[in-house]
């Protein structure tokens, strides 16, 4: 019989590469039909409403170029460990303040035309793509997931939503969840720091830790 953290996994790489279709022919087709970029604005209402109620569950689940990073380029990347620096929240908020202004700005000038404004999303949407391939290939494929601005947001409005658990009187601190997190979070300190409760807003809510923990000391709350 199959494990059932091995099943989960080919389920979550078969999701992922759906999406990453996805992504592809929005990214590439909306340089001939713009209005595919209203793909953008859409996903940032939509991912933050969700975060409201389950957290982060958007960017992992939904988020196209999150199965894109995870699936396309998560092979040719060196899974080095994120930069602090990126993680900060400083320089989160610095880049939704500089690309919200930007938005700003080019709707404006744009209006009231919606396929200008849909160009401007495809640009948008491409040269964010093109860094975040940039950082995946210099750290780990999943750094921009803490710069993206919905990522961000979500962070903000699903704290305390739908937290992991950790069973200090199971957890053995063999390290396992912290290899298969995309967000490089380590469950098992917290464990070590006397807690049950795993406070990271930035989990994706994924269970890849949750499935292959061999002692079962993860779970969602």
């Amino acid at each position: 019989m199959i494990p059932d953290h091995t099943l989960f996994a080919k389920h979550r790489k078969v999701k992922q590469m759906f999406l990453s279709v996805i992504f592809i022919f929005i990214i590439i087709g909306g340089w001939f039909f713009p209005v595919l970029g209203y793909f953008i604005p859409a996903c940032m209402i939509v991912g933050i409403g969700i975060a409201s109620f389950s957290g982060r569950t958007w960017c992992d689940w939904y988020c196209p170029r999150g199965s894109f990073l995870d699936y396309m380029i998560r092979p040719i990347s060196p899974g080095k460990e994120i930069p602090a620096v990126l993680k900060s929240m400083p320089t989160r908020f610095l880049v939704i303040a500089m690309l919200m202004t930007t938005m700003i700005i080019q709707i404006i000038k744009r209006w009231p035309d919606p396929f200008k404004i849909g160009e401007f999303f495809v640009t948008m949407l491409s040269v964010t793509t093109g860094l975040a391939i940039i950082a995946a290939l210099f750290f780990h494929q999943r750094s921009w997931c803490y710069l993206c601005p919905i990522g961000t947001l979500s962070n903000l409005a699903g704290r305390n939503k739908r937290m992991l658990k950790i069973d200090s009187g199971q957890c053995v601190e063999c390290k396992v969840c912290a290899k298969v997190c995309p967000m490089q979070i380590k469950p098992f300190k917290f464990k070590a720091e006397g807690v049950q409760i795993v406070k990271d807003p930035d989990c994706l809510k994924c269970s890849s830790c949750v499935e292959a923990c061999p002692k079962k000391a993860l779970s969602f709350k």
